[in-house]
């Protein structure tokens, strides 16, 4: 089974793929900007592969069984969509996404910091409130 034609195929079209697609093609290369900046492409890869092939069987009268002939192909595709771009430069690290509908999970986590400081000044304040108000008041009243 290691000489079948559909064997062959299936190489040949995986090898191509795999040159293809390497992790520059998900991380760009970076792109120094003048004030320092450096840029990176954040894509999103997809790709498909398929095969397949059949052998025919072929009668010929009084010449009994051959070698059957073979019949196949393969392809593949590759989609690449870039989603962001990676920026670092001297105030940090940031990424600016091409589609910010779908990027909710992001904002929520880049606006956590903010809502649980809100959070915890509101408990505070409560607190503060309850403890002015629990005080007794002064007993000592003189007449």
């Amino acid at each position: 089974m290691s000489d079948h034609p559909i064997e062959g195929l299936m190489t040949t079209a995986m090898e191509n793929l795999k040159d293809m697609i390497d992790v520059n093609t998900i991380i760009g290369d970076p792109v120094e900007t003048p004030d320092g900046s450096v840029i990176m492409t954040v894509s999103k890869v997809g790709f498909g592969f398929a095969a397949g092939g059949s052998e025919f069987m072929i009668d010929k009268q009084g010449e009994g069984k051959g070698k059957s002939p073979f019949g196949g192909g393969s392809g593949g595709g590759v989609s690449i969509t870039p989603i962001a771009f990676l920026i670092v430069n001297s105030s940090g690290v940031r990424m600016l996404h091409l589609d910010e509908n779908t990027h909710l999970l992001d904002k929520i986590i880049d606006l956590a910091p903010a809502v649980i400081d809100k959070i915890q000044s509101m408990l505070n304040q409560k607190n503060q409130s309850k403890q002015s108000s629990n005080k007794k008041p002064s007993s000592d009243y003189t007449i």
